[in-house]
């Protein structure tokens, strides 16, 4: 049931497994195609540093970058906690 709400949403998913399951782990809808539509879908994680690691500064700027509301208004941990939630 859940496939055909999708298609109505998002119009191409290129990971449909991936997808959902994303989906059933509980991830937005939005979050799930971002993950399943990257071209490294499916592949083991970078080698990114924690975002205990980053800078309040640096922490911000992802945030305005992929649109979390109010980035100005949070703390390190807030934004920490947004960016891993988005």
């Amino acid at each position: 049931m859940r496939a055909k709400e999708r298609r109505k949403d998002l119009p191409t998913v290129k990971n449909e497994a991936q997808y959902e399951a994303l989906r059933d782990k509980g991830y937005s809808k939005e979050k799930s195609a971002r993950i399943a539509n990257s071209p490294d879908a499916g592949k083991k994680g970078g080698k990114a540093d924690r975002y205990e690691d980053w800078t309040k500064k640096a922490l911000y700027e992802k945030a305005k970058e992929i649109g979390i509301a109010s980035p100005s208004k949070l703390d390190k941990k807030g934004l920490i906690k947004a960016l891993r939630n988005h």
